[in-house]
């Protein structure tokens, strides 16, 4: 896995594009970021529509993805029949 990262005006890293092998996924939402010993974790939306979360050992410079949940296809929302 490869990931791209950049610095935003705050100095806060976030991430801009993943790629998984010939997959490559821009980051359309940068959605939170966390914390835990000697890792960091980023929760991204791709642009895909996809959620992932992803875990950066810091020392190591490695990547992992620890999560990953598809998104419900089009048409598919499930909507109550009115009065229930």
């Amino acid at each position: 896995m490869r990931v791209g990262t950049y610095v935003d005006k705050d100095g806060v890293e976030k991430l801009w594009r993943i790629r998984f092998d010939s997959r490559e996924i821009e980051v359309a939402e940068n959605i939170d970021q966390w914390h835990g010993a000697d890792y960091r974790y980023f929760k991204i939306r791709g642009s895909d529509g996809d959620l992932y979360i992803l875990r950066h050992n810091e020392i190591g410079n490695d990547w992992e993805l620890t999560m990953y949940e598809r998104a419900p296809p089009l048409g598919d929302t499930v909507f109550p029949k009115p009065g229930n």
